[in-house]
């Protein structure tokens, strides 16, 4: 076989849309073009067509999509199956490897088995959780038993931690692997401070910058971020609150907290500036499967303080690098807030180690494993599984144990 694949990615978020799935997606592609390969994205067509690139080795396949609730930005992909027969027929991929679990993600997998193609995927959100969020929690185990039908179609999943990896395997998801997610030192630093922007939001050099990056959605659990800023700033008034990012949660919020700054989306440097011109970085969120922003604020030199679950689990020494708290307990999380605020020195400390404790997360590593799995699939379809590994990230197909 080619080493070059050609590989179709079946997806229903992608760049330019702002979040951590586009985002990962996206630099993985980036990856593979980078090395010779080509790449097939099939996905909703979205609002902001016309700042997709054209770039050599890489294909767009647009679906038609339904807006998804809280999520009018994004689009729920439909069915496609005889489509991608057709399509696949006319020009078969080596590989087709599937990140949504909606309907459009069902189609692709029957399709690439209806061909005898190989079906990879990858676990990139908690939606069993979210059910909780807005009421109808009494979904949550039909949520679960879907995508654990979905997932054990594919030769491997895709997980980004190993304490991922572990629970769905408990939960009876088979034939997992890890891929682990890289940070960008280059654009994300603590040297992208600016005092400039600072002072904008009426912050002096020795006053205190809480920031949010993410979506202001209830899944991710804003609340608790709106009850440890008001009791850090009980302690110390002049204390800001930034939030980074849009949602429909911040219509309301901005409404009832007229003293915190929202600052909406923000991209490529303007994000990077953000990151860095804060100081305690406030992510309560329970339901991520990774949490890019965890690494990208450790990189920006923010002290973070997070429960411990996803990219905070794996990444954050506490009291080294920032603060994990075992338990998913609102009042926990502002008592700890509380006390890095009231400790400048210590803040001082957890913010001088956290860019350093990320510096090894380069991109190249996980672009190279990626890629390595896949092609390890290829030639195995249809044969006994292996085990195997690479760099950055290890491949265990049908993993009884870790």
């Amino acid at each position: 076989m080619n080493n070059k694949l050609k590989l179709a990615l079946v997806t229903e978020t992608f760049s330019p849309e702002v979040n951590g799935v586009a985002m990962t997606l996206g630099k993985l592609v980036d990856g593979m073009l980078q090395r010779g390969h080509t790449v097939q994205v099939v996905r909703p067509r979205q609002n902001d067509e016309d700042a997709l690139l054209s770039r050599d080795g890489l294909q767009h396949v647009l679906a038609q999509g339904i807006p998804i609730p809280t999520y009018p930005e994004l689009r729920f992909g439909l069915p496609i199956k005889g489509r991608l027969i057709r399509l696949w027929q006319a020009s078969r991929p080596d590989i087709v490897h599937v990140a949504t679990e909606g309907p459009l993600g069902w189609s692709a997998v029957a399709a690439a088995k209806h061909l005898g193609l190989p079906v990879s995927s990858s676990f990139h959100t908690n939606f069993h959780t979210y059910s909780q969020h807005y009421g109808i929690g009494w979904i949550k185990n039909l949520i679960e038993n879907y995508l654990r039908k979905f997932h054990n179609r594919t030769l491997t999943t895709m997980v980004p931690t190993q304490a991922m990896l572990h629970a769905l395997q408990s939960r009876g998801f088979n034939n997992l692997s890890l891929l682990s997610r890289g940070v960008d030192t280059r654009q994300f630093s603590p040297a992208k401070r600016s005092h400039t922007l600072r002072e904008s939001w009426g912050i002096g050099p020795n006053d205190l910058l809480c920031l949010h990056v993410g979506r202001l959605a209830k899944e991710k659990n804003i609340g608790a971020v709106m009850a440890a800023f008001q009791a850090i700033q009980a302690h110390q008034p002049r204390a800001k609150l930034v939030f980074v990012g849009d949602g429909p949660l911040r219509k309301s919020l901005a409404q009832t907290h007229p003293d915190c700054i929202f600052s909406g989306t923000q991209k490529g440097e303007a994000l990077a500036t953000h990151y860095a011109s804060g100081d305690l970085f406030l992510f309560p969120s329970l339901s991520e499967t990774f949490g890019n922003v965890v690494p990208e604020a450790l990189a920006s030199g923010l002290a973070v303080l997070a429960f411990a679950n996803g990219a905070a689990l794996e990444l954050i020494r506490s009291e080294h690098n920032g603060v994990v708290l075992p338990l998913a307990d609102e009042q926990d999380f502002v008592t700890a807030a509380v006390a890095l605020a009231s400790n400048p020195d210590k803040l001082q400390r957890l913010r001088q180690n956290a860019a350093a404790s990320v510096v090894h997360l380069g991109w190249d590593a996980i672009y190279d494993s990626f890629a390595h799995t896949l092609s390890v699939l290829v030639p195995q379809h249809g044969k006994a599984p292996i085990q195997t590994s690479a760099t950055g990230a290890s491949l265990a197909i049908n993993q009884t144990s870790a």
